[in-house]
C-alpha cells in the first residue's frame, strides 16, 4: 500500500523537492494534500498534475481563484491558516511534511502530532519556539519526528542502530556568503549579495538566516530538542565545502560523520522512507574532486545571531520564541530593504533584552510572546528607518 503524504508548503523549496522525491518513487507514495501560502499558480499546477484529495491556500483572498482554477478537478479546496490544521488530521494522511517557513508552521505541526501523524520536519521554528511542548506531545502521541534539515538528518543517520548515548554533536555550517568577508563590510552588504548562497538553493528567508548564521543558531536549539541534548553538548563547526553534514561523538571518543553532496532530496527521502533508504537520482560526491575538507570555529563577533541563539537556548523558557519572532520581523524588513544587514542582529538583541521572561511557558504564553515581540521588533524597524 502506498504511503499517503500531506505537504505543508508544497510550493516552497523543500516542498517542491519532496514532490520530486515522490515522483521518483510513485510506486511507494501518493500525495494526499498540498498547501501553499500565496503561490496560487504553482499550487494549481501541482494539484492538476498530482490529483491530491485536498488543497489549501493560507491567503483567503485567493480562495475563489483557486476554487475556480480547480473547478473541473475532483479536489476539495480550502483556505485560511486553520484549514491546514484540518488537512493534516485527515484519516487518509499517513505522514505530514512540515515545510512551512517560520512561526506559521507551529500550529499545523502540533495539530498533526495530536492527530497521531508522523512528521517529516523541515520547519525548524516548531522546535525553536516550543520544543519542550512539541517533544512531550510527540511522546504522548507516539509520533516520530523525522528531521529533514541536512544537519539533523546527518545526526539521526549517525545514531541509527546505536545504543550508546551521545557525548557531543558537531553541527556543520557552510558559513554562508560572508564567511570570508571582513566584519567592517557587513553593514554595507546588499540583499542580492546576502541571497547568493555558495552551496545551497533555499527560499529567501532561510538564505538570509544562513547569511547571518541565525539559521545555524536555530539548528542548535532544534538539535537540543530532537536529540535530548544539553546546550554544552552541541558545537558548531564552519565547513565551507558542505560535504560533512554533521558529526556525532560517543563516550569512547569515536566520531561518526554523514557525508554527501549538498542536495536536500537526500534527507527528504530518508524522512519519507525511514527505516529504508530509497535509490535517488542525485549527484554523487567525488572525494578526488574535493580532496580537502576544512573546519573552523565560527566568528560569533561577526555572526552575532549565532551567539544570540546560544544565549536564548541557555536562558530557556520563552527566550527562543522571542528570538524567532524578532528575527522573522527583522529579516522581512531587510528583504524589503528597510534596514541594513547588521541591523538584523541589533533588533534581535534588543528584543531579547525587552522580552518578559517566562521560565515555564504554556502554549498561550508562547503565542503571547510571539505577538508582543513582533510589535516591539516592528517599532525598532520603524525607529531604525527614521534615523
Amino acid at each position: 500500500m502506498k504511503k499517503r503524504i500531506a505537504i505543508l508548503g508544497s510550493t516552497g523549496s523543500i516542498g517542491t523537492q519532496a514532490l520530486d522525491v515522490i515522483a521518483q518513487h510513485a510506486d511507494k507514495y501518493e500525495v494526499e494534500a498540498l498547501t501553499a501560502n500565496n503561490n496560487l499558480d504553482l499550487l494549481v499546477k501541482q494539484a492538476k498534475q498530482l490529483q491530491p484529495n485536498a488543497v489549501a491556500i493560507v491567503n483567503e483572498a485567493l480562495y475563489l481563484p483557486l476554487k475556480e482554477a480547480l473547478a473541473d478537478e475532483p479536489i476539495k479546496v480550502f483556505a485560511g491558516a486553520k484549514a491546514l490544521n484540518e488537512l493534516v488530521a485527515l484519516p487518509s494522511v499517513d505522514l505530514v511534511v512540515s515545510s512551512l517557513v517560520g512561526f506559521a508552521g507551529v500550529a499545523p505541526t502540533m495539530a498533526a502530532i495530536e492527530a497521531k501523524k508522523n512528521i517529516a520536519l523541515a520547519n525548524k521554528e516548531t522546535l525553536v519556539v516550543a520544543g519542550d511542548i512539541i517533544s512531550k506531545l510527540a511522546i504522548e502521541n507516539r509520533v516520530n519526528i523525522l528531521p529533514i534539515d541536512s544537519e539533523h538528518s546527518a545526526i539521526f543517520q549517525c545514531i541509527m542502530g546505536e545504543i550508546a548515548p551521545i557525548e557531543k554533536v558537531y553541527l556543520t555550517a557552510s558559513g554562508g556568503p560572508f564567511l570570508n568577508s571582513d566584519i567592517a563590510e557587513l553593514p554595507h552588504v546588499t540583499k542580492a549579495q546576502a541571497l547568493k548562497h555558495p552551496q545551497w538553493s533555499m527560499g529567501a528567508k532561510v538564505t538570509i538566516d544562513s547569511a547571518s548564521m541565525m539559521n545555524k543558531g536555530f539548528e542548535v536549539i532544534e538539535a537540543r530538542w530532537l536529540f535530548n541534548l544539553k546546550p554544552e553538548q552541541i558545537e558548531v563547526l564552519v565547513h565551507p565545502q558542505s560535504v560533512v553534514h554533521s558529526m556525532v561523538q560517543f563516550a569512547d571518543g569515536s566520531i561518526k560523520a554523514q557525508l554527501g553532496a549538498p542536495d536536500m532530496r537526500i534527507p527528504i527521502a530518508l524522512a519519507l522512507s525511514y527505516p529504508e533508504r530509497l535509490p535517488l537520482n542525485t549527484p554523487r560526491f567525488n572525494f578526488i574532486e574535493k580532496p580537502n575538507l576544512t573546519f573552523q570555529t565560527p566568528d560569533t563577533k561577526k555572526f552575532r545571531c549565532l551567539a544570540l541563539a546560544y544565549e536564548a537556548m541557555h536562558r530557556g523558557g520563552n527566550a527562543a520564541c522571542a528570538l524567532n519572532a524578532a528575527n522573522e520581523v527583522a529579516v522581512a524588513a531587510f528583504l524589503d530593504e528597510k534596514i541594513g544587514f547588521n541591523h538584523i542582529a541589533d533588533i534581535v538583541e534588543a528584543c531579547l533584552q525587552r522580552n518578559d521572561f517566562i521560565a515555564n511557558p504554556t502554549l498561550e504564553d508562547y503565542l503571547e510572546t510571539d505577538s508582543r515581540i513582533r510589535k516591539v521588533a516592528k517599532e525598532l524597524v520603524i525607529a531604525n528607518k527614521n534615523t
